[in-house]
C-alpha cells in the first residue's frame, strides 16, 4: 500500500510511535475510518466558514419542558426564538457521565437517556451545524474501560496512564489543586493512574496505539451521526511524560495533526477545534501551519475584554490585538465571552499585572462571582472567575455605576462580533441570565453559577416581559442578523487595530474583495468620549453610515460624541440583514 494518504499518516506516527513498525497501524486507523487508501487529498486553505456563521454553546438541557426530553427542547428553541440566530449548535457533552456536568464519560457512543438519542442528535444535525465534544484525554472511573482496567482485562487494562509517586512530577502543568496521582486498587495489587482534572476522570494512554484507534472509531461514530465540528476537550495535556511539563508535547500536536488528516479526508467539510485554555502563545501553536486545528479558541478575548469594560480602558485588549497574527486561510478563531466554564485567567498572563488582576478578581466577587484556583508549585493561584457574564457586567472597578449594565454588556457582545474570528454566544449570554447561587448551594460547585436551567416557560415569559433578558436578547439578535450579512466581518476578513486613545476601542475590517469596509468603534468607558471622524481616515468619496442605528454620516470631518459604551459600526456599504 504505497498512497499519498498512507505515506501521510505514517509520517505523523513516527512521531508519535517512533519505535515500532507503524504499517499496520496505519491500515487500521484507514479502515476505522472506512477510507480509501487512495482518496485524493482535500484542497488546501480551504475556508469553511462565512460571516453567516454564529455558534450557539449549551448544554442539551439548559432549557427544559415538561413532559419531553431536553433535546426536543432544544430543537424546537432552534427553530423557533434562535432559528434566526446562530448557524451551528455546540451541544456540551451529552453521553452519560459521573461528573463534571458531562465531561466525565462513561460511554462515548451513548446518549444520555435523560436527554434523549441519538435520533434527536441527529434531528439537530439536519438542520444546523452540529458541534460536539471529543473528551479525548480522560474517561470516567466508572466506564467499563476503567473497570477492566481494574480487573485487568481487555479492552481497557491497558488503556490509562499510570505513574509512580517517585516519579520527577514536579514540572508538570496543572489545572487543578487536586492531586495529580489517584492510587487504585486492581486485581493484581494497588496502581497509581495519572488524574489531570479530578480522581474521578482518569487520564488515558495514548502511548498505547490502541488507545488511539479507539477513538479514531469514535470519531467514525460521530461523523455517522451529523457531527460535523469536533471540540477536541483538554487536548493539550493528552501526552505525558514524568520529567516534563506534560502539556503541548510534541506527539500531542502530532496527534491532533493526524487526526485532522483522516477527518478532512472522510469529511471535506469537517472542522477539529483544539480546546486549550492556556497562555495566548502557547493556544496559537495548535494553528501548526495550517495543518493542525481548523479553529482555535480566543481563550485571551473573554478575561481581556471583560477587564477593560471594568476598568474603562482598552490598553491591554489593544495591545493584544494588535499582537495577535491573522489566522491563514483554513485556519479561524473562535471568539466567545463566555462558555459553560468560567472566565479563565491563565491566557491573561503576562498581559495583565498582578495587581489589575487582583482588581478584577475583587470587582467581581463584589457582584457575587467566584474563584476557582490551580496548584503552581506549592501555591493556589486563581485559574478562573466563576459568574454569568451578565453580572460579570453589574459594575465597574470604581462602582457605583450599575445603571450601565445593559449597556456594558451590549457593548462587549458588540466588540466580539466585529472581531476576525467566528463568533460563539453562551445560551446564557443571549438570554442574559444572572448567576445562580442556589445550584452553587446544591452541587457545591463553583461553575454551576453559570449552568442555570431555564423552563421553557420561565424563559419564554423573560422575553416577552419587558425584563433585561429580553432587552438584552432583542438586541443581540438584532446585532447578530446585522452582523451575518457583511462581508467585511467574514472570520478571516482583514483587520487593523485603531488608535483611538484608551476609552474608545476600533478595528478596521475589509472584506476579502476589498469592497466594503466597517469601522468598529466602542466606548469603552462610562462616560461620555468624543471621537474626531478625521481621526479614523473615513474615504471622503464613499457615502458612510452606521449599520447599527441607520444614521448616515455626510461629514467625514465632523466629531461624535459617543455615549458611555455606545458602539458604531460604520460602513461604506450596507449589504441588509438575513432576516
Amino acid at each position: 500500500m504505497d498512497t499519498a494518504l498512507f505515506r501521510q499518516l505514517l509520517g505523523h506516527l513516527r512521531v508519535i510511535y517512533p519505535e515500532q513498525d507503524n504499517g499496520p497501524l496505519a491500515g487500521q486507523l484507514l479502515a476505522a475510518m472506512d477510507l480509501d487508501p487512495a482518496s485524493p487529498a482535500p484542497p488546501g486553505h480551504q475556508n469553511l466558514w462565512s460571516q453567516d456563521d454564529i455558534v450557539l454553546i449549551t448544554y442539551g438541557n439548559s432549557v427544559v419542558d415538561e413532559g419531553e426530553k431536553p433535546l426536543v427542547t432544544l430543537d424546537k428553541l432552534l427553530t423557533g426564538e434562535l432559528g434566526q440566530c446562530l448557524t451551528a449548535v455546540h451541544i456540551l457533552p451529552f453521553f452519560p457521565y459521573s461528573s463534571d456536568d458531562g465531561f466525565s464519560v462513561i460511554d462515548y457512543v451513548s446518549v444520555n437517556d435523560g436527554l434523549g438519542d441519538w435520533g434527536h442528535i441527529s434531528k439537530i444535525a439536519s438542520h444546523k451545524v452540529l458541534m460536539a465534544d471529543l473528551v479525548i484525554n480522560h474517561m470516567s472511573s466508572r466506564s467499563a474501560w476503567f473497570d477492566n482496567f481494574k480487573r485487568r482485562r481487555d479492552p481497557g487494562k491497558d488503556y490509562f496512564k499510570e505513574a509512580s509517586p517517585d516519579d520527577d512530577l514536579s514540572q508538570v502543568v496543572r489545572p487543578r489543586s487536586s492531586p495529580l496521582l489517584t492510587k487504585v486498587a486492581t486485581e493484581d495489587g494497588d496502581r497509581w493512574v495519572w488524574c489531570t482534572f479530578s480522581s474521578d476522570q482518569v487520564d488515558l494512554d495514548f502511548a498505547n496505539p490502541t488507545v488511539l484507534l479507539e477513538f479514531v472509531r469514535i470519531i467514525a461514530f460521530y461523523l455517522e451521526q451529523g457531527v460535523r465540528i469536533f471540540r477536541l476537550d483538554a487536548v493539550a495535556y493528552l501526552w505525558k511524560v514524568p520529567g516534563t511539563s506534560s502539556i503541548h508535547l510534541q506527539q500531542t500536536h502530532e496527534v491532533v495533526k493526524l487526526l485532522r488528516t483522516l477527518v478532512e479526508h472522510k469529511a471535506q467539510d469537517a472542522i477539529l477545534i483544539t480546546e486549550t485554555n492556556v497562555p495566548n502563545r502557547e493556544n496559537l501553536t495548535y494553528f501548526g501551519n495550517a495543518n493542525e486545528a481548523h479553529v482555535i479558541y480566543n481563550f485571551s478575548l473573554p478575561p481581556l475584554l471583560i477587564h477593560c469594560l471594568l476598568s474603562g480602558s482598552c490598553r491591554h485588549l489593544k495591545t493584544w490585538a494588535m499582537s495577535m497574527p491573522p489566522a491563514q486561510n483554513g485556519t479561524a478563531y473562535l471568539n466567545f465571552i463566555a462558555s459553560h466554564d468560567g472566565i479563565g485567567l491563565r491566557p491573561a498572563e503576562d498581559l495583565l499585572s498582578e495587581e489589575e488582576l487582583a482588581d478584577f478578581v475583587a470587582t467581581v466577587s463584589r457582584s457575587g462571582g467566584l474563584v476557582s484556583y490551580r496548584r503552581k508549585g506549592d501555591e493556589d493561584k486563581p485559574y478562573e472567575l466563576n459568574i454569568s457574564l451578565w453580572d460579570a457586567l453589574k459594575e465597574s472597578v470604581s462602582g457605583g455605576d450599575q445603571q450601565w449594565q445593559l449597556a456594558r454588556f451590549l457593548c462587549a457582545h458588540t466588540l466580539m462580533l466585529g472581531l476576525e474570528g467566528i463568533p460563539a454566544f453562551y445560551i446564557h449570554s443571549l438570554f442574559a441570565t444572572e448567576n445562580d447561587t442556589q445550584k452553587v448551594a446544591l452541587t457545591s460547585r463553583n461553575r454551576s453559577i453559570n449552568r442555570h436551567s431555564w423552563t421553557l416557560e420561565a424563559l419564554r415569559t423573560s422575553l416577552s416581559n419587558g425584563s433585561h433578558h429580553q432587552q438584552a436578547f432583542e438586541a443581540l439578535r438584532h446585532l447578530i442578523q446585522v452582523r451575518r450579512a457583511q462581508p467585511a466581518f467574514h472570520p478571516n476578513a482583514t483587520q487593523f487595530t485603531l488608535h483611538l486613545g484608551l476609552q474608545i476601542f476600533g478595528v478596521w475590517r475589509q472584506s476579502l474583495d476589498r469592497s466594503q469596509s466597517i469601522f468598529a468603534i466602542h466606548n469603552v468607558s462610562n462616560q461620555p468620549q468624543v471621537l474626531p471622524l478625521s481621526s479614523i481616515n473615513l474615504v471622503s468619496t464613499d457615502l458612510w453610515f452606521d449599520l447599527i442605528s441607520g444614521q448616515l454620516f455626510g461629514d467625514v470631518q465632523q466629531e461624535l460624541e459617543l455615549a458611555p459604551y455606545q458602539c458604531l459600526w460604520l460602513s461604506n456599504r450596507d449589504y441588509g440583514a438575513s432576516d
